[in-house]
Order: C-alpha cells, then sequence, then structure tokens
C-alpha cells in the first residue's frame, strides 16, 4: 500500500515542483544589481547616480565606457524581479576579495550620496548589503567617509 502511495506522489512531483533555481549572476551583474538597489530605493534613478555607479563599475572592473549601459540596463532589470539581496552577495563572497567588497560598499556609498541627498532608504540597501558581505562596522563607516570626499 505504502508504495502504491510512493509511486502516485512520485508520479505526480514533477507536476507540483517549483519554479527552478535561477542560475547565478556573474560578479559584474552582481555587484551592478546592489548599486542599481541603492540607486532605486529612492522613488527616481538620477543621472548623477547612474554616472556614479558607472564610474565605479569601470574603475572595479576595468569596463569600456560601452559596456557600462547594458550592463546597468540588465542590472535594472533584475531588480525588478529580485527578492533578496543573497543571490547576490554570496556570489561576491566567493569571488571578491575583502579590500573588493570594501570597495563595492564604498561605490554604493557614492552612488547614495551623487545627488547631494542620503535618503533613509538607500542607508538601509547599503547597510543590510555591508553586512551580507560580511564588511565589518568599521569599514562600512570608512568607506561611507571616504565616498563623501570629493572625487
Amino acid at each position: 500500500m505504502f508504495d502504491a502511495l510512493k509511486n502516485l506522489m512520485d508520479s505526480m512531483a514533477p507536476r507540483f515542483a517549483g519554479p527552478s533555481t535561477p542560475a547565478a549572476p556573474s560578479v559584474h551583474l552582481a555587484a551592478a544589481v546592489l548599486l542599481m538597489e541603492v540607486m532605486r530605493a529612492e522613488s527616481t534613478v538620477s543621472v548623477e547616480e547612474r554616472a556614479a555607479a558607472a564610474r565605479d563599475l569601470r574603475t572595479q572592473f576595468g569596463f569600456q565606457e560601452a559596456e557600462i549601459a547594458p550592463l546597468l540596463d540588465g542590472a535594472e532589470r533584475e531588480t525588478q524581479v529580485a527578492y533578496d539581496y543573497f543571490r547576490f552577495t554570496s556570489v561576491l563572497n566567493e569571488q571578491l576579495s575583502q579590500p573588493q567588497k570594501i570597495a563595492l560598499v564604498e561605490a554604493m556609498w557614492r552612488a547614495a550620496y551623487a545627488d547631494l541627498h542620503l535618503d533613509p532608504a538607500e542607508n538601509a540597501v547599503i547597510s543590510q548589503v555591508a553586512e551580507l558581505l560580511h564588511v565589518t562596522h568599521g569599514e562600512y563607516i570608512a568607506a561611507k567617509l571616504r565616498a563623501q570626499l570629493p572625487v
């Protein structure tokens, strides 16, 4: 009797299986998504914020100018369906060094400050991401202070 029930359940399993887990994003896309999350924390993404994110992506990953817009566009599409940060921070934790993760947090601060207004929602996003990236509070504050300096 239990075998018959097990066979019935096994035959129905594919119909009830949830969606497959999405593929892990690349390091570049993951970083761009987190920058985009900071920018989208406010009601609009400013030109200044986008320019700051583009500048930092070029600096940190050596992108050419023509590569930045498609990357940020892809990141914006990802943020519209993303339900948490872990999918992105886990990739970064696996592939970035601690100084690179700190540089990303600093880039997030620069994007937040680019429009000369720090929204509490931007602060919350950066705080959550820094924690998920295992950036210490001291590293987080130092990154924030460096981001406030003129470029």
